[in-house]
């Protein structure tokens, strides 16, 4: 199921890091072992609606839209919040922009643990070649 949203278009890197996620088993195992967190998103578009999204680092290695499942398991909660605009995480995924730089300017909100928050960035950066922002 795709995870893109037409209503935000920064969208698609979701789908690019799901499939970077589930093409290569030993690249999902290293993103595990060195993310060791559920990360979630929540992005906001030009139109003030909000959606979210989780990459599960922590156990399974998968993408997908809304809340984070529990999974039953103590430990499988989310780690970190990570809440942006639709257009600031473009351009984070992108590579125009530096995750510290919007955090410093307040375009960047986190929730959570915030040295857990700095392990997405190999991740994102996967993301660059796949996705078409």
């Amino acid at each position: 199921m795709p995870l893109k949203n037409d209503s935000f278009p920064s969208s698609v890197a979701f789908d690019a890091i799901s499939s970077s996620l589930q093409s290569d088993a030993g690249e999902r195992k290293d993103a595990i072992k060195k993310g060791n967190a559920v990360f979630a998103f929540t992005l906001k578009n030009k139109e003030g609606g909000t959606e979210s999204w989780y990459i599960d680092l922590k156990q399974t290695g998968e993408v997908g839209s809304g809340e984070a499942p529990s999974g039953g398991k103590a430990d499988a909660f989310v780690t970190v919040t990570l809440s942006l605009s639709d257009e600031d995480f473009g351009k984070l995924v992108a590579g125009k922009t530096q995750a510290q730089r919007l955090f410093m300017s307040g375009k960047l909100k986190v929730k959570g643990d915030v040295m857990k928050a700095t392990k997405m960035e190999p991740v994102l950066k996967k993301a660059q070649t796949k996705a078409k922002l």
